[in-house]
């Protein structure tokens, strides 16, 4: 990896960090919903659709006193060049499981949660495990006001991407893998 991000033993002690299960599927809608602006959030049919077909691409952080998610990321794995608004909404299609990228497709964590490094200990797992998998790049889109932060995790911004998602103007983030 780029430059390894330091692991946060506390919360690695307090959280379970394992792929998503059919059963939670609800509990990712719900916490989308409270994480994203409608115009911006995956709706409950994208949600599970992507859940049923990736759950290998859904990393999530259970908190293990209470057994309930706390935050997740999800992605679609693909050999595309760009990120385009068609990987939110076309999963069965666009996923490519041998794919050498993984296009986030959001990162979600409770705001009761943050604050905390759990955000930052979920993407450096995440990292850690595709790069495992052999992938070569993480690519993944943000508003202007979480550049800063992405870049702290090591990502470099590409610039504007061409998604539009929500309306909204996109910064491309890259993480180089391996």
């Amino acid at each position: 990896m780029q430059e390894q991000m330091k692991v946060n033993s506390s919360i690695l002690e307090r959280f379970e960090f394992r792929d998503i299960r059919q059963e939670e599927a609800d509990q990712a809608v719900l916490i989308e919903k409270i994480c994203f602006p409608p115009n911006e959030a995956c709706s409950e049919k994208h949600m599970k659709e992507r859940i049923g077909v990736t759950p290998e691409l859904f990393l999530v952080a259970v908190d293990k006193t209470t057994g309930k998610l706390a935050g997740f990321l999800n992605g679609i794995a693909t050999d595309e060049e760009k990120f385009r608004d068609e990987l939110f909404l076309q999963t069965r299609l666009l996923n490519n499981p041998k794919g050498k990228k993984v296009m986030i497709l959001g990162l979600d964590v409770l705001p009761e949660y943050r604050g905390q490094g759990l955000a930052r200990e979920i993407v450096r797992c995440y990292l850690q495990r595709e790069e495992e998998k052999g992938r070569k790049e993480i690519v993944l889109t943000c508003l202007d006001e979480k550049v800063e932060m992405y870049k702290r995790f090591g990502f470099v911004d590409q610039g504007m991407s061409d998604s539009v998602w929500g309306g909204e103007e996109w910064h491309e983030m890259t993480y180089y893998l391996g």
